[in-house]
């Protein structure tokens, strides 16, 4: 930079006024003041040291540099670089405070005919030395959430790219990715156990065996549980390889070590497994269970089926039913999509005829029922358009016939009430066991009026929908019945009421079922060793925050004063009062509204309910589901794919659960609000 320049590039000093004279060239041609637009200038102050010579003064370190002497100008160079190269250690010392910017120098080995051009900065906007910490830190977050393989750090493009933005940033091995991503996940599952600790009910685990290519079998654990405000959750506990995944023991394993790893030792309430478990697998999990936790009604909760595998079962069949008359529609949607020309004169057609459906065509994924429902669905609301299409198109010779429509339709009224129900699992919002009460129930009744038709196709496949409907019904309608008792807009009458359209004139024999049930449960948890009232004591200590003196009637009223006084109260209550439980169910239901909190209903009544109100915390948590979200509508099993099977199961594990603690770490999942049309 010539001097010219350096002086043309200095501005106005802070603190003089423009009334000075300003600095002139060895010609003495006076030059036009400006602003001073430098970034360096909010790091630094001009000073004179004597008569006609003026140094930089940093203001972080106080370090002074030469700045003018006579007419000559030192420029600003090297007070850039005194930020830049991180020299000041005052700066350094604070650049832990806003370390989101960094600074780019041009690098004449990257490329590029000339350096960038100048760039200026406000004060709002500080010069930040650069930090290799935070990048390796912001790299790992990076794969992990959006599930990029490790080895891109190694990749020339990932590599040329970095450096475009920050030539100072060293390269990455893998090895050192693969132990960032692995801190990553540790630091998040020790902010996860913590809270975890506070957590005071039981918790509900749900099992999905993924395969791989390698025919090593990934057991993914999620546990789902209420916390302290009445807020559900959800989060994927670990990611256990089972070497041997068909053995009997694959999932004993696989539980004992989600138990240990997250201390659930005497905390499990209920356990549901995406595949059907054997009677071997059964029995080699039961003892494992009574070792580690106390069996909660016998053990009649822990073992469950998953209602969304079994709806995939049972669209399975309806969609293997109707494979041909699939197949003839399927190819009639392609000829339509696949080619540009053809899609226009079918939408000419649609509007000539008038057709009033607004559902478009589009083929299905046939890994997943839910798309091949919905291209039926739209394909039999455009069959007359898809009847005139020949005239418009010769080359269209796929019309389905009358009978094939026909039976198109009866294949959606089958997938309807299927596909309507697993929706409810992809909502973002967790849906509670209540939903799926009436929802199976429905599916139930709509079956068994099916098998009375006088049509052979519709009646053969009902039956064999109804005995998949009828097995789960068997296994999870204790299950599904309490969840529905322990909502104050139903309790036992909606029980009452579904079972007599199911059972007609053995109704009485399962509504005793569940009415016993609920109320051995209550007995079980009126005899837990926990605190007696734990949710006064919530009450309690949440009043007394911020309170420095106590006086005597608050330490009298204590559990530390009264503990026998609150022994002697149940003692009398249990033999001369109602039960919380018979108190609850002899209360007028609420007003039934289709958008109701029934974890908020019960966090209002605790105090009139602590006990009923525990019981109602850990039966409301049961999940009904084992498939994510994304995987509701899947009929092929889960496999991991090869990349992540090639690596290491500790790392697979890390790169999967911290994914999902990241995603949901900053929004409270909840299932507070319980959707029912009646």
């Amino acid at each position: 930079m010539t001097e010219m320049t350096e002086i043309a590039d200095m501005e106005t000093i802070p603190g003089e006024s423009n009334n000075q004279l300003a600095l002139t060239t060895p010609e003495a041609q006076p030059i036009k003041r400006r602003k001073k637009k430098s970034m360096v200038w909010e790091y630094f102050t001009i000073e004179n040291v004597s008569a006609g010579c003026r140094r930089a003064y940093c203001k972080r370190c106080k370090q002074s540099f030469a700045y003018s002497t006579g007419s000559k100008v030192a420029g600003t160079s090297h007070l850039k670089r005194h930020i830049a190269k991180g020299t000041c250690r005052a700066l350094l010392r604070g650049q832990g405070q806003d370390n989101n910017q960094f600074i780019t120098p041009y690098n004449p080995k990257m490329g590029g005919s000339e350096p960038p051009k100048r760039r200026y900065r406000s004060p709002s906007s500080p010069f930040i030395p650069f930090d290799q910490d935070r990048c390796r830190h912001e790299i790992a977050r990076m794969i992990i959430m959006h599930e990029y393989p490790l080895h891109i750090v190694e990749h020339p493009g990932f590599i040329a790219f970095v450096q475009s933005l920050q030539p100072q940033f060293d390269k990455m091995s893998f090895n050192t990715v693969q132990g960032d991503c692995v801190a990553t996940y540790l630091r998040e599952k020790q902010s996860l156990m913590k809270f975890i600790e506070g957590i005071p009910g039981r918790f509900c685990l749900t099992l999905d065996m993924w395969s791989s290519n390698q025919t090593l079998g990934y057991v993914f654990i999620t546990g789902h549980f209420v916390d302290s405000d009445w807020k559900l959750h959800r989060w994927v506990f670990n990611v256990v390889m089972e070497p041997y995944p068909d053995s009997h023991s694959a999932l004993s394993h696989a539980i004992a070590a989600c138990i240990s790893d997250w201390s659930l030792e005497g905390k499990l309430f209920c356990l549901t497994f995406n595949h059907p478990l054997s009677e071997a697998g059964l029995e080699n999990l039961r003892p494992l269970l009574c070792v580690k936790n106390p069996l909660i009604l016998n053990g009649q909760l822990l073992i469950r089926n998953c209602i969304a595998r079994t709806m995939s079962s049972m669209a399975k069949d309806v969609l293997g039913a109707g494979q041909e008359i699939i197949k003839k529609i399927r190819d009639s949607v392609k000829y339509v999509k696949m080619s540009e020309s053809h899609d226009d004169k079918f939408i000419q057609v649609k509007n000539q005829l008038q057709v009033p459906s607004e559902k478009s065509l589009f083929l299905d994924n046939q890994t997943r029922w839910n798309t091949t429902y919905q291209m039926l669905a739209a394909a039999s609301e455009l069959k007359e358009v898809f009847d005139c299409l020949d005239t418009y198109d010769p080359d269209y010779k796929l019309a389905p016939s009358m009978e094939d429509w026909k039976l198109a339709e009866t294949l959606c009224s089958f997938l309807k009430p299927l596909f309507d129900a697993a929706s409810i699992l992809t909502t973002t919002t967790l849906p509670t066991v209540i939903t799926f009460f009436y929802e199976v129930w429905k599916i139930h009744v709509d079956l068994g009026r099916s098998i009375t038709s006088e049509d052979p196709f519709i009646s053969n496949l009902a039956k064999s929908m109804q005995e998949k409907i009828d097995k789960y019904w068997k296994d999870c309608s204790l299950v599904l019945a309490m969840a529905v008792v322990m909502d104050p807009r139903f309790k036992m009458k909606l029980v009452e009421f579904s079972f007599t359209k199911i059972y007609s004139e053995d109704a009485p024999t399962y509504i005793k079922t569940v009415d016993d049930g609920i109320h051995e449960l209550f007995l079980e948890y009126v005899a837990l060793p926990l605190p007696l009232t734990p949710t006064y004591a919530e009450e309690v200590n949440g009043a007394n925050n911020g309170k420095t003196n106590e006086s005597h009637y608050g330490n009298l009223l204590s559990d530390h004063g009264l503990t026998d006084f609150d022994v002697y109260i149940m003692e009398t209550n249990s033999q001369q009062m109602k039960s919380e439980l018979d108190q609850y169910l002899e209360e007028s239901l609420l007003p039934r509204v289709q958008e109701f909190d029934v974890l908020g209903w019960w966090k209002l009544n605790k105090m009139k309910y602590p006990t009923l109100s525990k019981m109602a915390r850990d039966i409301l948590s049961i999940p009904v589901s084992a498939a994510a979200p994304e995987s509701i509508f899947d009929i092929t099993d889960k496999q991991l794919d090869e990349y992540r099977s090639s690596l290491r199961p500790e790392t697979v594990e890390a790169l999967i659960c911290a994914k999902d603690w990241l995603h949901f770490g900053s929004s409270d999942v909840s299932n507070a609000l319980v959707k029912m049309e009646f």
